[in-house]
């Protein structure tokens, strides 16, 4: 065994723990459950549930005796304290309720089993908490509120006097710890209540998981199925406001209509291509005419049998061709000599009705087409103005909403559908890719093949500015865009001519003239009338330069006639001095010279 006093009094303690083994006859591991029970109370008090006592000790029973007394310091000195919980906000459909925390228990606790079996035992569970005050609800409308307050990390005025009435206001240097289920609440509270810091933990939520699981038995005032009924209501009304209807933001609809577009481009190509293949056995030559998809199935379903086609179905044809008298004139002399193989009415009505279905398909993606364009118009006009309807309906599709495309940087947006080749390209350590969806636009058509990456990345920047503007303004318009799209022009042709484009400041303001924000108060000002202004700025300038000269000139004059004066006043001094001193000292040397004298 060895001495423990030579052990403990140097390495481990302070100089006032040490006389609690210095002196004592133990043995090493008996000396090391008392210092054991000691730090325990100097931690945690005799008013301390003694859960977590139980859950320390279990991380030290299974050791040998030997390595409990090194390990007991760290494990008991250098564990942090948790706060103490004080008050509980709890959040209800019926209003809001003030519990007082009565028995604390930090997190190492609330881990043990036993520990949280007591929040579903309500005999357990009321011995730990009190209910202080209860604040129903005057109505379904003040619950809606409060709830949407709370949602967004507000205090309502309502909330703000139930925390007044009901907590205490403590001394200068106390203070209050308020336990809430949203976290985002805390910052909002301590703003108003400076003295009051909330928590929002693991031990929080389990108190307000148990206070949610008794809530009724808790809340005497309420009846049996007030809280059903309300978190009932309460629910229906938060997610009706959260999906309210809007006009302009409504841009589901564009997400869902440019994708049924694009499926039903594929399906009318698909379904095309086997009516010609049908049709084409019969009238063979109808293709190579009339090379047109929803032509030829028009053509298909008014022709039928070729041998009807007579000289009087000719302006009959001609209207389905836009009026080609021509084309039409081809199609009736074709049918006349066709090689195509007769077909049976039976087989020819399957082909008619084949027909009709795919005129109807294409009818309805035309309407569709101009569904999405009225709907682009309507909730992103400056996206469709600058880069097209059914390009900025991609845009917004592949971003998911056009909120979620205005947060995007004008980096993303250019690369925006192209992410596989992205990822391969740095995979593969190679070139990224320098557009996505909007290659498709007629810009990036327009411009050279060494300048579509700059143009994209200048188309990318101006789609991010659109997409903002049409996202975050309540009227939007297509001024802006209409401007944008200028200037991508503008620099289509600064990359082709090198002439140069307009300013950013200059469009802006172009714009806001054209949205006739600043009709009233911009005027365009004649170019006589500012130079008229540069003339009578330049003399105005002229003048003041020509006083600062005068002044400085003056002002040297005067210093100059100062320092003269002060150096004849100087040396009128200096003479005046040294007649004195002469003068003196005459008058000094007189009486010697007569005593000089008197001696003789």
């Amino acid at each position: 065994m060895c001495d423990m006093s030579s052990v403990t009094s140097t390495t481990f303690f302070p100089h006032h723990h040490t006389a609690l083994l210095h002196y004592s006859p133990l043995p090493y591991y008996v000396s090391s459950l008392c210092l054991f029970i000691f730090i325990f109370f100097l931690q945690h008090g005799p008013s301390t549930s003694w859960a977590s006592g139980r859950a320390r000790t279990a991380l030290l029973a299974p050791m040998p005796s030997r390595f409990f007394f090194p390990l007991a310091i760290p494990i008991f000195l250098l564990i942090p304290k948790m706060a103490a919980i004080d008050y509980l906000l709890f959040e209800e459909a019926t209003g809001y309720a003030i519990f007082k925390v009565l028995i604390q228990q930090d997190d190492i606790a609330a881990r043990m089993q036993e520990v949280q079996e007591a929040s579903n035992d309500l005999g357990k569970f009321s011995k730990m908490i009190e209910l202080v005050s209860f604040a129903p609800f005057k109505g379904a409308a003040q619950a809606l509120e409060n709830a949407n307050d709370i949602s967004e990390g507000l205090v309502s005025d309502y909330l703000k006097s139930v925390l007044e009435l009901n907590l205490p206001k403590p001394a200068k240097k106390e203070r209050i710890t308020l336990g809430v289920s949203d976290k985002n609440l805390g910052p909002s509270i301590k703003e108003i209540f400076p003295y009051v810091d909330c928590l929002s933990n693991e031990v929080v939520q389990d108190f307000l998981r148990g206070i949610r699981v008794h809530g009724f038995k808790l809340l005497k005032e309420l009846q049996a199925g007030d809280i059903e009924r309300a978190q009932l209501g309460l629910g229906h009304a938060f997610s009706r406001a959260k999906v309210k209807f809007s006009v302009q933001k409504n841009d589901n609809h564009i997400i869902q209509a440019i994708a049924l577009l694009d499926q039903l481009d594929k399906d009318i190509n698909t379904f095309s291509m086997r009516v010609k293949e049908w049709y084409g056995w019969h009238f063979p030559e109808l293709a190579k005419i009339v090379p047109d998809n929803y032509t030829f199935a028009k053509l298909a379903l008014f022709i039928k049998d070729k041998a009807s086609l007579t000289d009087e179905s000719l302006h009959d044809i001609a209207a389905l061709l836009n009026e080609d008298s021509g084309v039409a004139q081809r199609v009736i002399d074709n049918a006349k000599i066709s090689m195509g193989q007769d077909i049976s009415e039976l087989d020819m009505l399957n082909v008619a009705t084949f027909a009709e279905r795919v005129v109807s398909i294409s009818e309805y993606r035309q309407q569709l087409s101009q569904y999405l364009s009225d709907k682009m118009h309507t909730v992103a006009p400056n996206l469709s103005t600058l880069i097209g309807d059914v390009v900025g309906a991609r845009l917004i599709s592949h971003a998911g909403s056009l909120t979620n495309l205005s947060k995007q940087a004008a980096s993303t947006v250019q690369i925006l559908g192209a992410e596989k080749a992205l990822f391969r390209a740095l995979k593969t350590k190679g070139n990224t890719p320098k557009y996505g969806l909007i290659y498709h636009s007629s810009f990036i058509g327009k411009a050279s093949t060494k300048n579509k990456g700059r143009i994209s990345r200048y188309l990318a920047n101006k789609c991010s500015i659109a997409s903002r503007i049409d996202n975050y303004s309540d009227e939007p318009s297509t001024a802006f865009g209409q401007i944008l799209k200028k200037q991508v022009e503008d620099r289509l042709k600064f990359y082709d001519t090198g002439a140069a484009p307009m300013k950013n400041s200059d469009a802006i303001k172009e714009a806001l003239a054209l949205a006739g924000d600043l009709a009233d108060d911009m005027d365009v000002e004649p170019a006589t009338e500012k130079k008229e202004k540069k003339e009578k700025k330049e003399k105005k300038d002229k003048a003041e330069k020509a006083e600062k000269a005068d002044k400085s000139e003056k002002s040297d004059k005067s210093e100059k006639s100062e320092k003269k004066d002060k150096k004849e006043k100087k040396d009128k001094k200096e003479k005046k001095e040294k007649k004195e001193k002469k003068r003196k000292a005459d008058d000094d040397e007189a009486p010697k010279k007569k005593k000089k004298k008197s001696k003789d």
